[in-house]
Formats: structure tokens, C-alpha cells, sequence
């Protein structure tokens, strides 16, 4: 599950406020930075690395492991 809580406040320390400011530093384009910046999408092992480059945020805090499909408990209906 990708959690972009970490990347916002990375962003923010180095003064990056808005997608376009991270497509700018990261060197992607702008509607990638955004689907990152909105949490629609989690970012490959490429971009993870470009990220852990400028912002110093491993793949690791970006993404977690999602719990097991068999682990999720269900409401009785």
C-alpha cells in the first residue's frame, strides 16, 4: 500500500507544495505527479529510487506491505 504521508513531508522540507513542484524536482511529468501527489497511483521501483534520490524517502517508508487477503476481518451481515 503506498502511503504519500512521506513524501508530502519530505516535499514540504525542501519547499515542494504542489505536484508540479515535485514533477519539476523529480523530472517526470506533470499528470505522473500528480497521480503520485494524490496517492492514485504508488510509484514503481524507478520513481521510488528518483524519490529516495531528491528527497531522501526510501521505497520502504513509501510503500507497505498490504495485509493478507485472508487477514481482513469481515462484518457478519
Amino acid at each position: 500500500m503506498y502511503d504519500r504521508s512521506a513524501l508530502h513531508n519530505a516535499a514540504r522540507n525542501l519547499g515542494d507544495r504542489r505536484p508540479v513542484d515535485l514533477a519539476t524536482r523529480l523530472g517526470v511529468a506533470r499528470n505522473t505527479a500528480w497521480r503520485l501527489w494524490n496517492g492514485t497511483t504508488a510509484p514503481s521501483a524507478a520513481l521510488a529510487a528518483v524519490v529516495e534520490e531528491h528527497y531522501g524517502v526510501s521505497a520502504r517508508q513509501l510503500v507497505t506491505k498490504a495485509p493478507a487477503v485472508g487477514s481482513v476481518k469481515r462484518a457478519a451481515v
